[in-house]
């Protein structure tokens, strides 16, 4: 899954103002008449749930809007470069390189939303716009304006309300095939899953959330051991974390369930949201197996020491799965909603030709000067 991209956009420049006087029949010295340049295309992205992944941006570094043409005669103004809108995944983050770091910018989380990443530059003034009763045959215009240009980082974080988690090969795809009918690849090996796999579960409530199969964690994972970070940055939307635990045959719970904790606290240290502050639910697997069960009671006893309760399922059978929903089904009734990540505000820049309350102010010396002319 390729869930990260760097990429440059660049916005379209704004047309030139034309120089142009009116030439007509009978008319041969007519006023000013150069149109202004059209504006610049804005470069947008659009959160799209048919895209997954961000492969196409690893083929493709750079995307541009059109620029604005310039103004013509007759005080025609010049057509406006065309917007680019570029879909991507919902879920996207979108960062803004600059020479002081990243900056998050955008969190694309609903179908259709739009954010403007690079805004065109405005079309330039036409002749026209400089006549008056001293200068009636200006020749002066302005250049359009410069499109933004900017360095960008995309990246995927899952819109998934229950994250599933654990060891390699501890029945992660076997219990999400079990509760959403996924159809993740299950086989007895670790690191089958090698890219997240999402399913959407109905609560017995009615209530629809999804799951998502986060690839197996090993000791070691916050810092690129195994499969790494690559898939911890998926948990961070996550509302609800169920840890699935493999005990047999000589497994130690706790000690696996401290593992795990583990990664998600180096992980998660620097972020806003802790991973470790998510509500969990420990799960033990193959509950079916006589072992396993045997041991299921001085499980649950270890784990009371600690105040989690503990429960038994077994993935293969569906033994157990039911009373899980019903017990995500009353923590999803209390929880709050999924919540965007906070993003900077931009900063407007206004320049001399589109102040909010344009009122020219003359310093003394410029007032002089303009007494000289």
């Amino acid at each position: 899954m390729i869930d990260t991209a760097k990429i440059k956009v660049k916005a379209g420049k704004g047309g030139d103002g034309r120089v142009s006087f009116r030439r007509e029949k009978y008319i041969p010295r007519g006023g000013p008449d150069g149109g202004d340049g059209g504006s610049g295309g804005s470069v947008y992205f659009v959160a799209d749930h048919n895209k997954a992944t961000l492969v196409d941006f690893h083929t493709r570094p750079l995307f541009k809007a059109d620029s604005g043409e310039q103004g013509g005669a007759r005080n025609m103004t010049g057509i406006s470069g065309e917007d680019l809108y570029i879909k991507v995944p919902t879920g996207t983050l979108v960062y803004e390189i600059t020479p002081d770091g990243e900056k998050l910018i955008g969190d694309l989380v609903k179908g259709g939303q739009t954010l403007m990443v690079a805004r065109g530059g405005k079309g330039g003034k036409g002749n026209n716009r400089f006549k008056s009763s001293v200068n009636q045959a200006p020749t002066q215009y302005t250049p359009g304006g410069k499109g933004e240009e900017k360095e960008l980082k995309l990246e995927i974080k899952l819109l998934a309300d229950i994250g599933l988690i654990g060891l390699p090969n501890a029945g992660k795809s076997t219990l999400i095939n079990q509760m959403t009918r996924a159809n993740a690849k299950v086989a007895n090996y670790p690191f089958t899953t090698l890219s997240p796999n999402l399913g959407t579960l109905q609560l017995k409530n009615g209530q629809t959330v999804v799951i998502a199969d986060i690839p197996g964690l090993i000791e070691g994972a916050s810092a690129g051991k195994g499969l790494g970070d690559d898939f911890l940055r998926h948990v961070e939307r996550t509302r609800v974390l169920v840890h699935l635990i493999d005990v047999y045959p000589e497994g130690d719970a706790l000690s696996i369930y401290n593992v795990v904790r583990g990664e998600l606290a180096a992980y998660g240290k620097d972020l806003e949201r802790k991973l470790t502050d998510k509500p969990e639910i420990v799960v033990i697997n193959k509950i079916d197996i006589t072992e396993v069960r045997d041991m299921f009671e001085d499980i649950k006893d270890t784990f009371s020491i600690k105040k989690i309760e503990v429960y038994g399922i077994s993935a293969a059978t569906g033994e157990g799965v039911d009373v899980l929903i019903e017990v995500l089904t009353e923590l999803f009734e209390k929880l709050p909603s999924q919540e965007s990540f906070n993003v900077e505000r931009p900063v407007k820049v206004f320049g001399i030709e589109d102040l909010p309350n344009k009122r020219m102010v003359f310093t003394d010396e410029v007032l002089d000067k303009k007494d000289e002319e």
